[in-house]
């Protein structure tokens, strides 16, 4: 998909498949993502528009009963929006041809003269079945399919579908968007002579984690459905292969079927989650609490980032951080190595393993995955008085262990290496202060538990830049003062 602006764009047709997400095509994924506007209706898993680009424009056009847009309306928006010079997506849930007035659609962009294409998806009346154990054919059973729809259009003096050659014609049929109807068909069927007690079986939510089948006859179905307010979508099946499903249901065994999960994670972060929630046959809803972004002030991270190898510990308190931090360092440095002397302390085991994703060793990673644990393990392997730490931490996060080491006298800093939504100026403020809420240098960093011989001295004379120096350490670099070199280094 190439983005036109000269010229009209072009109009994606595409099936949305029948609510799993893992039923979708590559192609329908790749019009998503490459979309300028985005058409969908509410069969379309939602969590599709996730795969949009940020500017991209996204537009519910409903489709439920009761709605107000029209398909006169819908089928005038892609067109305004292709003639300027936008690519549209039509997401449509299960296959745009099947019983979706994609045709309509097509036909309307065509006499148009909007360029268009067809993204086929899997449709709910192959898929719902199957996810139900109940297979389209079989050999012992049945050697033809047909598929017809409940829902006609309501213009119609009478209804186009023939009840007597389906009567005659038997084998597997598969009615869609009827559910509403159900006992008019029904007793239209039994009318035409078709057996009572053939089974039937209705699947609603098909391939989803809220994925109900309701078992019946041909001559009690509509009754159970009443009975238990069995609504829709739903896709009903009639047929001896019905009878199938006793021994090939495999979805709706899964232990969390019918359970909804909200993970509240970022949506980077939440798929591994949600994935494996769903595996159990959760209906999981994303709903991010939280959102990353790049530090406020960049440069001075920058600065903070190229200078960590001055640092005893570098901390990271997430997963966010570590991919902030070495964002930021590969970018400064080519080699690993470069981090220096400085060990490393991670806060849960998320964290611990992005850093050796970078092939680097965790030196300290608590028991406890709380910030507050990282000083303790610290004053249980030396003295924390004269250590110079960077923490890397996100918006609100570290700041117990922050001034946990300030009591010790580490001398560290703690810097945001991701933004939450709600950002405020003070707090970006607070992401570049030290110990105190003094603003930390050159000098501080080298002030460590090393005890270096004539510390600041050698330090001062060595900084070209002396223009973060705090005020009295700048006086005596000119006074030449070094009665603080001798032993420990100095603490100011």
């Amino acid at each position: 998909m190439t983005k036109s602006t000269k010229q009209n764009g072009t109009v994606y047709l595409v099936g949305a498949g029948p609510g799993d997400l893992g039923l979708v095509t590559l192609r329908a994924k790749e019009c998503t993502e490459n979309a300028d506007v985005i058409v969908y209706d509410h069969l379309a898993n939602p969590e599709m528009l996730s795969w949009a680009r940020d500017d991209a424009e996204i537009i519910y056009a409903g489709k439920e009963p009761g709605e107000s847009r029209t398909q006169h309306e819908i089928n005038t928006l892609l067109i305004d929006k292709a003639r300027q010079g936008k690519q549209v997506v039509r997401l449509k849930g299960g296959d745009p041809f099947v019983f979706g007035r994609g045709a309509e659609e097509a036909q309307t962009i065509a006499d148009a003269g909007i360029p268009f294409e067809i993204v086929p998806g899997i449709t709910s009346a192959i898929a719902g079945p199957a996810y139900a154990g109940i297979p389209m054919t079989h050999r012992a059973h049945n050697s033809h399919v047909t598929f017809f729809t409940g829902h006609e259009d309501p213009a119609k003096a009478e209804s186009a579908i023939d009840y007597a050659a389906l009567a005659k014609l038997g084998g597997t049929q598969v009615m869609l968007m009827g559910v509403e109807r159900l006992g008019s068909i029904t007793s239209e069927m039994l009318k035409q002579g078709v057996r009572g007690d053939l089974p039937v079986a209705l699947v609603r939510s098909a391939t989803t984690g809220q994925q109900e089948t309701l078992i019946g006859t041909l001559s009690d179905i509509a009754q159970k459905t009443v009975a238990s307010n069995f609504k829709a979508p739903a896709v009903a099946v009639f047929g001896e292969v019905v009878g199938l499903r006793d021994s090939l249901n495999w979805y709706e065994k899964r232990p969390l079927l019918g359970k909804r999960i909200v993970v509240t994670r970022t949506r980077k972060q939440a798929s591994v989650l949600s994935n494996k929630l769903r595996a159990l046959g959760a209906h999981v809803i994303e709903l991010p609490t939280i959102r990353t972004e790049p530090p406020s002030d960049l440069r001075e991270f920058a600065e903070l980032v190229q200078e960590a190898h001055m640092y005893d510990w570098v901390v990271f308190t997430s997963a966010n951080g570590v991919d902030a931090f070495f964002d930021v360092f590969f970018k400064l440095y080519d080699d690993a190595r470069e981090i220096g002397g400085a060990r490393v302390a991670a806060i849960g085991p998320a964290t611990a393993q992005r850093v050796k994703d970078f092939h680097l060793h965790v030196d300290l990673q608590p028991e406890e995955f709380v910030a507050e644990a990282v000083v303790k393990e610290f004053k249980k392997q030396e003295s924390i008085e004269f250590a110079a730490s960077l923490g890397a931490r996100g918006k609100g996060a570290g700041r117990s262990t922050q001034r946990t080491l300030r009591r010790g006298r580490d001398r560290g800093r703690s810097v945001r290496v991701s933004n939450g939504a709600g950002d405020t100026r003070h707090q970006r403020r607070a992401a570049a202060t030290g110990t105190g809420g003094r603003r930390f240098d050159h000098v501080y960093q080298f002030f460590n538990r090393r005890k270096l011989s004539c510390a600041w001295t050698a330090v001062a004379e060595g900084n070209a830049n002396r223009e973060h120096w705090p005020r009295h350490v700048k006086n005596r670099a000119r006074s030449g003062a070094q009665s603080r070199c001798r032993g420990a280094p100095a603490r100011y």
